[in-house]
């Protein structure tokens, strides 16, 4: 399965197991857990992608209709409250065209940004 995370595509593997028990927490916590990576590493999805899978394996274990994530820190070390979390269930048209272009290297901030968090003014 593939999961966006920020703007890199990941390959969650179905036998990804989640690194805690996905039924003793909530999606808010998972949230929480998030943007606590997310606030001590803003580039967590390419400077540790193996956490990152860990992190989406537990995101798909709470909501598995959500197969993209946006975490967005202001800097590194900053405080968990100023991370921004949002969830999106992306088609998997979309998907696979982002894959597509991961793959030649032509996925960015700005293509995740025009196709599925719309963050940026038109």
């Amino acid at each position: 399965m593939y999961f966006l995370m920020n703007d890199v595509i990941l390959s969650v593997e179905g036998g990804l197991n989640p690194p805690i028990d996905a039924n003793s927490i909530s999606i808010d916590a998972v949230s929480r857990l998030g943007a606590e990576l997310y606030a001590q590493d803003p580039l967590l999805h390419q400077n540790n992608p193996e956490r990152a899978k860990r992190l989406a394996a537990l995101i798909i274990a709470k909501a598995p209709s959500v197969n993209a994530a946006l975490f967005v820190a202001p800097a590194q070390n900053c405080s968990v409250a100023q991370v921004a979390c949002r969830y999106a269930q992306v088609s998997v048209e979309i998907m696979g065209s982002l894959y597509a272009r991961q793959q030649d290297g032509s996925l960015n901030t700005v293509a995740a940004d025009k196709e599925v968090w719309r963050r940026l003014a038109a």
